[in-house]
C-alpha cells in the first residue's frame, strides 16, 4: 500500500519538531505492522529471578552505597506528571454537571451503589483529613465562604468550585508534584518537597551537595521553579545545598497519530497531529544528564517522614548492591580488555553472567575460538546497568518482572506491561496472572562504563516493545503511538537484577483518595 505524500507544509512541521520525514514514515509502518507481544516464559520468583535480602546485608550495602554517594556518584531522577487532572477525574465530572450536589441527593444515590458518587461522598466527608484543607478554608473565607457553614449545610458544590478551579486551588490543573499532600503540624508538603527530603537521607555527596532532577511539562516549569525557591530554606540546612535541575519531553520525541486506516491523522486546517511519546520519551532526559548512578521513582510515591526510615534502608541497599555488582563488573572488563585472561577467570566470568546477572549467551559460545570468548563476554559486561526493587503483588494496575523469551529462545528479565502481553493466549494470560511481584518503579542505574563514559542509552532500546492505543480528537477516533517505556522496553538491553523490598515502600498516589489511605496521613 502506498504512503500518503506528505506536502510541503507536513515537511516543515516534521522539522520544526526535530523530526524526518523517514522516521514519520517508519512511524507509520509501525502502525501498520504493529507490536510483537512478549513471550513470557514465567514471572520471576524470590530464587528464580528475584532477590531477597537477609537483614544483615543491608547494613554493610547501605555502606557501598555511602561511599559511591560522598563521591558524588549519585543523583536523583524523578520522572514527574502533568497536570493532576486524572488524579481528580470524578471531582471534575461533577464540577461540570447542572445538578444541586446537596448531601442528600449524593447520599441517595451513593446508597443505589453508584461508584462515582461514593467516592464524591467519600471525599467531601473526609475532606479536612487533607493536607490542603487549611489553605482552602483561607481562600474561600478571603471571598467571604464559610467552608464549615457549607459542609454542615451539605452544599458541595461552591467547595468543588474552589477546590479544582482557578477561582481558588485550582488543583485539577496544577501538577500532581506541587500539590499538598502530607499534613505536619506547621506547614504541608508537596511531593516535590518530599523527593528533596528523601533525595537529602541517599544522594548527599561529600560536600553536602544532593543533586535532583525532575521531568516536567513545560508550561509547568515556571510553578517548580518558584516551588522550590520558596521551600529552599526550610530544607537547605547545616551546609547542605540542593542542585535541581529539570527538563521536557523533546518535541522530537513525539509520535505521529494516525486514523484508523493508518493515514496520518490531521487538525480540521490540515496540519499533522503528533502525540507525546510517553515516558520511554525521556530516556533522552536520563542520558542526557550524563550522571553516574542514577535513582529513579516517580513523583506520587512519597511518604512522610514517619515512614521514610525503612524507605532509606532499602534505597541504600539498592544503591550498594549495584556498586557491589558494579565493581565487579568493572574489574572483569578492565581484564577483558587488557586480554589478563586465564581458563580459571574466563569460566568465573561465564558463571557470574550466566549465574548472577542470569544472562543468555549463544549457545554456541563454547565452540568459539578464545579472541571471540572474550568478545562475547566484554560486549555483554559493557552496557547499563540496573537494580530493580520489585514488591510483592497485591493487585495494583502496572508492570512486573519476568522471564522473557527472545526469537532465539533466550530468557532474560524484563519488566512487563501488561499491554505487552497477549491476553487472548489461555497460557500467557496464565503466567501473567501468576506474577507474585509487581514493579513500583523504585530503580538504581548505573549509565557509565568501566573507563567512567557515559553509555548512549539509546544504543540498547528494544524497539518492539512499544504499544499502539486507541485514542479521541474533535469527536474523531485516532491511533498513538507509545515509545518503549523508561523502564520496560527502553532498558530491555540493559543488564537487570530484581530485589524484592517491603510494600510500605510503595505508596502511590493515582487518585486524590489515595491520600485518605493511613500512609498518607498524620498518626
Amino acid at each position: 500500500m502506498a504512503y500518503e505524500p506528505l506536502n510541503d507544509r507536513d515537511l516543515r512541521q516534521i522539522q520544526e519538531k526535530g523530526l524526518t520525514p523517514e522516521k514519520v514514515i517508519d512511524q507509520i509502518e509501525v502502525f501498520r505492522k504493529g507490536f510483537p507481544y512478549a513471550k513470557l516464559r514465567r514471572p520471576c520468583t524470590v530464587g528464580d529471578g528475584i532477590h531477597l535480602l537477609k537483614e544483615e546485608d543491608l547494613e554493610s550495602l547501605a555502606e557501598h552505597h555511602r561511599s559511591s554517594a560522598l563521591a558524588g556518584r549519585v543523583m536523583k531522577f524523578v520522572p514527574a506528571s502533568g497536570a493532576a487532572t486524572r488524579m481528580f477525574k470524578v471531582l471534575l465530572s461533577f464540577n461540570t454537571r447542572n445538578e444541586i450536589l446537596d448531601e442528600e441527593h449524593i447520599a441517595a444515590q451513593a446508597e443505589n451503589n453508584n461508584p462515582d458518587y461514593q467516592k464524591l461522598q467519600a471525599f467531601v466527608k473526609a475532606i479536612k483529613q487533607f493536607a490542603f484543607f487549611d489553605r482552602l478554608k483561607q481562600v474561600m473565607a478571603e471571598d467571604g465562604l464559610d467552608i464549615e457553614n457549607l459542609l454542615s449545610r451539605g452544599r458541595y458544590k461552591p467547595i468543588l468550585d474552589y477546590v479544582l478551579t482557578p477561582k481558588g486551588l485550582d488543583l485539577a490543573n496544577l501538577p500532581k508534584g506541587l500539590i499538598p499532600f502530607h499534613r505536619y503540624p506547621d506547614h504541608a508538603r508537596s511531593p516535590f518537597e518530599e523527593h528533596l527530603v528523601e533525595a537529602a537521607a541517599y544522594a548527599q555527596d561529600g560536600n553536602g551537595r544532593v543533586r535532583i532532577h525532575f521531568t516536567v511539562a513545560p508550561e509547568h516549569e515556571a510553578a517548580f521553579r518558584e516551588h522550590f525557591e520558596t521551600v529552599r530554606p526550610l530544607y537547605e540546612k547545616s551546609g547542605m545545598t540542593y542542585e535541581v535541575t529539570f527538563s521536557a519531553q523533546k518535541p522530537s520525541t513525539d509520535t505521529l497519530a494516525v486514523d484508523l486506516e493508518n493515514k496520518p491523522f490531521r487538525n480540521p486546517e490540515g496540519t499533522l497531529v503528533f502525540r507525546p511519546g510517553g515516558h520511554g520519551a525521556l530516556l533522552q532526559n536520563l542520558g542526557d544528564l550524563e550522571g553516574d548512578i542514577v535513582f529513579i521513582k516517580n513523583i506520587d510515591n512519597v511518604v512522610p517522614d514517619r515512614l521514610k526510615g525503612l524507605t532509606y534502608a532499602y534505597k541504600k541497599a539498592l544503591g550498594g548492591f549495584l556498586v557491589t555488582l558494579q565493581n565487579k563488573i568493572f574489574s572483569y572488563l578492565e581484564k577483558l580488555a587488557k586480554e589478563e585472561v586465564d581458563d580459571r577467570l574466563l569460566n568465573e566470568i561465564f558463571q557470574f553472567v550466566g549465574g548472577q546477572l542470569s544472562v543468555p549467551l549463544p549457545q554456541d559460545v563454547i565452540y568459539r575460538s578464545w579472541d571471540e570468548k572474550l568478545a562475547v563476554l566484554f560486549a555483554q559486561l559493557n552496557r547499563p546497568l540496573r537494580v530493580c526493587g520489585v514488591v510483592r503483588n497485591v493487585g495494583e494496575p502496572g508492570g512486573g518482572p519476568f522471564w522473557v523469551e527472545d526469537d532465539e529462545g533466550r530468557l532474560s528479565r524484563q519488566i512487563v506491561e501488561k499491554s505487552q502481553v497477549d491476553m487472548e493466549s489461555s497460557e500467557q494470560r496464565k503466567i501473567w496472572e501468576s506474577a507474585t511481584h509487581f514493579n513500583p518503579v523504585d530503580l538504581v542505574c548505573g549509565v557509565r562504563d568501566y573507563t567512567g563514559r557515559s553509555f548512549s542509552l539509546e544504543d540498547y532500546v528494544d524497539p518492539n516493545t512499544g504499544f499502539i492505543s486507541i485514542k479521541s480528537k474533535g469527536g474523531k477516533e485516532l491511533k498513538a503511538l507509545e515509545l518503549p517505556g523508561l523502564w520496560n522496553g527502553s532498558m530491555a538491553q540493559w543488564n537487570t537484577v530484581f530485589v524484592e523490598v517491603p510494600l510500605i515502600t510503595f505508596n502511590p498516589v493515582k487518585t486524590v483518595l489515595d491520600l485518605l489511605r493511613k500512609e498518607h496521613q498524620p498518626e
